[in-house]
């Protein structure tokens, strides 16, 4: 017997041992799913080391199957894991099972089964309210109940102490399955060459035959790989399919089932040639970078290059480097948009040596990517933020594209932030981390200016293209004017007049989607909200519906008041659905597209919008913030900024940060080719020092203004934070669960040097029908931090012991909403 010590992907937080026995353990290897027992159930566990048996006091359960025959993660990995499990105080097994694609989690489930006649179970159940045991009927007229109807009874503690009593009493059977992976291996039908030929079998063949085999022998003389996809031979002729059979049976040929990969790419994106030449700080970007390549060393770059300096360019060159001496390359951006304009950059360069990681990939195509990486097939990923857990086993670079960007952090589950766990990376696998951006993170130039990271600087445009003129527009006096689109200045409107005129691109940003943001009642004047959510519905005019923008609840519209049902509900404020409506009228002659979330379904999609942009074939482009970033647009010369202030009164300490980034990015698509550009910014607060910033381009004043706020205030960078949020169904049980944690937290020695601020309801009261309370933690020693977290999860108040309160802890948090 040896042991083996497994991560379960359940929310236990220590690893478990299993016995194994040490005859059949040489196929073993760390990184291998196995179907564990824990408790009176199955559940998948990964296997993270193998020791010989020694004597325990306690009785070691054996593994009930192995589930893979080779590795799923390299076991170089297993190090990150357990650091990032103990950093976000989350289950090893379940960091694991977020890494890996999904569907690959096996446990045991039960389902019910009545044994009893439909008379006997009447006995038992008269009285009962049929509208809140629906599954009752299904259990009498099926016979039986799936695993999913059994996981929500069983979640009740009242239907699951029944369901106990009817199967002691014999009504009914409670059983247990194993489920099965919902992700495979797909494989297709095709046909092969045995050894044998007409010539030396002396077989004779009929003309079909013929044919089919004269098809196969032509694939497999052109290159093609054998065995070959009958579909393809299906294709060529339609008589294929019998006519192989035939030749099988005469021995000619052979069948076989070969895995296939699912193609993420679809159509091409486009190419992007390689400059004849180099800028001179690009070049000097390089040669502090490259020998760092070369070392195999951990060394941590920031790249701080305005808008349109060439920082892809870097990127690939030092993708280069990497590959050349053997090592694999990892690209992370903030968003799957992102992804598919700087996947055509790498497409160019690297062809299909490039794999991608993002949700955007179905199941199946996430599951041949993951596995054609770990094969060493793919040498180059490119993906959002889960990526950063793709299992590339030599890693010799990291990049972080627009590291600032606050995509990078995972709001739910395990709240993990990308950019920082790719500094983690690089550390543990010894190799440079690449962080890159225009608008750098504070946190991030604070490390580069006290050393922490070796900063690289391109402080000019590709041909030294000169940065955007910006002009500010005040709506506070443009709103004195009479006008039919209030939200558009007649500074703007002339502007997009001009650049149609001589032919020139324009880009009109506001970062809400949707019609109109809230539809207020004219008689009772109360907003239609969300009936599941504190959060006023968006009007989206062309799909005819009310949406909630968190917890995606909609309505038909028109709609009558909730209140006083009164039907003069009326339409305020504005979205990029209601630019696109007013700009068709203003200009009828103009070709217009939006890109949002409500017009990028996918990345096909996108990618269209993207190329139509590139060939001229769109005028004007109206977004949210998935253009501001990244997109190298040569033909747009305009850039109009509708409400630069939108983000400033959100309650959070980063609003202002956020702001200027936003504002600097998308400002940087104008003027990127040969013409100058121009941008005008919209805003009710034109001396606010992110706004102004903004305007001269100034990154380095915007720093040293934020950073005497944030000092003041003892706020990242020069604290570490913390937020323990609570939710639950009960708003007064949530509160009094906050309360009484906050109570015990203040009473731990490990406070001292910490500022505890709360309890407080979260900004966002009510999401998804849970109120929501938060206790922040802000202290400068993240060890005593930690140390506190942990004790407060070890003992958690009674209603978060009995799940009527969830508690959750968000280390480095993102946003404070």
């Amino acid at each position: 017997m040896i042991f083996l010590e497994v991560a379960v992907a359940a929310p236990v937080t220590e690893t478990l041992t299993y016995g194994f026995p040490a005859a059949e353990s040489h196929h073993l290897q760390p990184g291998t799913r196995l179907l564990v027992p824990l408790g009176h159930r199955q559940v998948t566990g990964y296997l993270l080391s193998i020791k010989p048996a020694e004597e325990t006091a306690f009785q070691v359960k054996q593994i009930s199957a192995v589930l893979d025959s080779k590795p799923l993660f390299p076991a170089g990995m297993i190090p990150f894991f357990r650091w990032t499990a103990n950093y976000y105080n989350y289950p090893l097994g379940e960091v694991i099972k977020t890494a890996l694609p999904g569907g690959l989690t096996q446990q045991s489930e039960r389902y019910i089964t009545l044994l009893a006649g439909k008379e006997r179970l009447a006995e038992f159940t008269s009285g009962f309210d049929t509208e809140k045991t629906d599954w009752l009927s299904d259990l009498v007229e099926r016979g039986t109940l799936s695993p999913a109807q059994t996981r929500r009874i069983w979640r009740s503690h009242k239907w699951r102490h029944l369901l106990e009593i009817w199967r002691d009493e014999g009504l009914i059977a409670i059983n247990d399955t194993i489920s099965a992976a919902r992700t495979g291996i797909k494989t297709e039908r095709c046909v092969g060459l045995t050894t044998s030929t007409p010539a030396n079998a002396g077989v004779k063949l009929k003309m079909s035959e013929k044919k089919a085999l004269a098809l196969v022998q032509d694939f497999v003389e052109k290159g093609l790989p054998s065995p070959v996809p009958i579909k393809q031979l299906n294709r060529e002729y339609s008589g294929a399919g019998k006519a192989l059979k035939s030749l099988a049976e005469k021995g000619l040929v052979f069948f076989a089932e070969q895995q296939i990969f699912r193609d993420p790419f679809g159509e091409e994106p486009p190419f992007f040639p390689e400059p004849a030449q180099l800028s001179e700080e690009q070049l000097t970007a390089l040669a502090e970078l490259l020998p760092a390549i070369d070392k195999k060393d951990f060394t941590p770059f920031l790249l701080f290059g305005v808008t349109g300096s060439g920082k892809t360019e870097i990127y690939l060159q030092a993708a280069k480097k990497a590959l050349e001496a053997g090592r694999s390359v990892l690209v992370l951006v903030p968003e799957i948009a992102l992804a598919s304009q700087l996947e055509a950059h790498f497409f160019s360069r690297f062809g299909r040596n490039v794999a991608l990681l993002h949700s955007g990939l179905s199941s199946g195509e996430r599951f041949d990517q993951w596995h054609q990486i770990m094969a060493g097939e793919a040498k180059i990923v490119i993906g959002a933020r889960s990526a950063i857990f793709a299992p590339l086993t030599d890693p010799g670079l990291i990049i972080v594209d627009e590291e600032h960007d606050g995509a990078y952090k995972q709001e739910d589950t395990l709240r993990y932030h990308a950019r920082d766990l790719a500094v983690l990376r690089g550390k543990l696998q010894q190799c440079p981390v690449l962080l890159g951006s225009a608008t750098p993170s504070l946190s991030s130039f604070h490390n580069a200016s006290t050393g922490k990271y070796r900063l690289l600087t391109l402080a000019n445009r590709i041909e030294n293209r000169p940065l955007p003129v910006v002009t500010i527009t005040d709506l506070r006096q443009t709103q004195k004017e009479k006008t039919n689109f209030p939200f558009f200045s007649k500074d703007l409107i002339e502007a997009i007049r001009n650049n149609l005129r001589q032919g020139d691109q324009s880009v009109i940003f506001l970062n809400r989607r949707g019609y109109a943001n809230l539809m207020l009642c004219e008689d009772c004047g109360n907003p239609v909200k969300c009936t599941h959510c504190d959060i006023s519905l968006t009007l989206h005019k062309n799909e005819k519906v009310l949406s909630c923008h968190y917890c995606g609840y909609q309505a038909k519209s028109p709609i009558l008041c909730p209140h006083c049902r009164s039907t003069r509900v009326r339409e305020i404020g504005f979205g990029t659905e209601r630019l696109e409506e007013a700009l068709k009228l203003l200009f009828p002659e103009a070709r217009i597209a939006r890109l949002d979330r409500d017009t990028a379904t996918n990345r096909r999609e996108f990618i269209k919008v993207l190329r139509a942009v590139h060939t001229r074939e769109i005028d004007i482009l109206i977004g949210t913030q998935m253009i501001t970033k990244g997109h190298h647009f040569p033909h747009v010369t305009l850039v109009g900024v509708i409400w630069a202030d939108a983000g400033l009164g959100i309650p959070d300490f980063k609003a202002g940060e956020r702001t200027f980034q936003l504002i600097s990015q998308v400002t940087g698509r104008a003027g990127r080719g040969d013409k100058p550009g121009r941008v005008i910014i919209q805003t009710h607060q034109p001396d606010h020092y992110s706004i102004t910033s903004a305007e001269k381009h100034d990154y380095l004043s915007f720093y040293a203004y934020e950073m005497k706020l944030r000092q003041t205030l003892q706020f990242p960078p020069f604290s570490r934070l913390v937020i323990l949020r609570f939710s639950g169904a009960n708003e007064s049980l949530v509160r009094t669960a906050a309360s009484l944690t906050a109570q015990a937290a203040e009473k731990e020695t490990e406070l001292q040097g910490i500022i505890l601020m709360g309890p407080a309801a979260a900004p966002l009261v009510r999401i998804k029908d849970k109120y929501r309370w938060q206790i922040l933690l802000k202290g400068n020693d993240a060890g005593r931090l930690h140390r506190l977290c942990e004790k407060i999860v070890a003992q958690p108040v009674p209603a978060v012991r009995t799940g009527k309160v969830i508690m959750v802890m968000d280390v480095d948090p993102e946003s404070m909403l």
